[in-house]
């Protein structure tokens, strides 16, 4: 089983959240992860990045720059980091002694995917993350990214680390057309969020194009855009484990995350509205879920659509064993 020529895949990596299911610990799941990051290494997948959210009883991604620590240790060829450290939440001179430092101890692997947001919908954890200080604006987002940046590059008031220029590769984070925007006027490759905004992606990516100006980072324009993807032996096989997953998702459409992954037999019996259904309907056709032959269709339809230059996969399936089928059905059909 192979993609059309003509409707050839870009290069595809992955997004993890270390996601914890009902019955498990973040320990475990930080471990499932970890042995997931491996198997992507040995699969040819291209980077795996991880998200920064808190709080949430589905997440133990809480702490990218340490995964991506890890899981560098523990591959040999896969680019690792973050997608994305949300900036507001850390100073910029922290986030760049990190990732530099990262970079030091595993040179040309390190990705450093910049986003906004709190990453949780609890107030006192922004307030504890952020210290009490106000949202952020754009403008002082921008800033900080300018701030970030400029370390990197050595334009701080001493170096990041003595005698080392890093070579950390900068992105910034996208769900919105602003946002796209700003990656294109600062040079930078964006990664959008399909998976969260799927409605945006085409005008965002238009949008980058038109405002992108060359710099030290990109001569040229680069699009990676992340799609949901679950991938199963059947069609039917992958809507039930993808069951789960609609039933967290719902939750986020009221601004609730307090759902639990559920095991696909539970979350099978789950009743939702009938609006509720249809939204979770448009929303996974814009995504990939089936067969290897459904979603190696669904993920070129969507590289054609938006002109990627690159796919993130967001497996975030109930079982590792079938997160991990995901990944090699996938490989085996490419």
């Amino acid at each position: 089983m192979s993609v059309p020529a003509t409707r050839r895949l870009p290069p595809l990596s992955m997004l993890e959240v270390a996601p914890v299911e009902r019955g498990r610990s973040a320990r475990e799941a930080l471990a499932i992860t970890v042995a997931t990051v491996q198997l992507a290494d040995r699969l040819g997948l291209r980077r795996a990045w991880f998200a920064e959210h808190h709080g949430a009883p589905l997440i133990s991604s809480a702490a990218p720059a340490v995964l991506a620590a890890h899981t560098a240790a523990t591959t040999t060829r896969i680019r690792v980091g973050s997608g994305g450290v949300l900036l507001p939440n850390h100073a910029p001179w922290a986030v760049a002694e990190q990732f530099a430092t990262l970079d030091a101890l595993h040179p040309d692997r390190i990705d450093l995917g910049i986003g906004r947001g709190p990453g949780t919908f609890d107030p006192a954890i922004v307030a504890a993350l952020q210290r009490g200080a106000p949202p952020a604006t754009d403008d002082s987002y921008r800033a900080g990214i300018v701030e970030l940046l400029g370390y990197l590059t050595g334009e701080g008031p001493a170096p990041v680390l003595p005698e080392q220029s890093p070579t950390v590769e900068p992105w910034l984070l996208s769900s919105s057309t602003a946002g796209a925007a700003l990656a294109g006027e600062l040079g930078l490759p964006l990664a959008f969020a399909h998976h969260i905004r799927p409605q945006n992606t085409a005008e965002a990516v238009d949008r980058y194009h038109a405002s992108f100006r060359a710099s030290r980072w990109r001569h040229l324009p680069y699009v990676l855009v992340a799609v949901e993807t679950t991938c199963a032996d059947t069609d039917d096989e992958a809507a039930l484990l993808g069951r789960p997953l609609d039933v967290v998702r719902a939750g986020l459409f009221e601004g609730r995350a307090d759902q639990p992954l559920l095991p696909p037999d539970v979350a099978a019996e789950v009743k939702l509205p009938d609006e509720v259904e249809q939204q979770l309907a448009q929303y996974r056709a814009q995504q990939a879920l089936g067969s290897p032959a459904t979603v190696l269709g669904r993920l070129a339809n969507v590289a054609a659509e938006t002109g990627a230059d690159e796919l993130m996969l967001a497996t975030t399936i109930y079982e590792p064993a079938a997160r991990r089928r995901c990944l090699e059905l996938l490989a085996e059909a490419i």
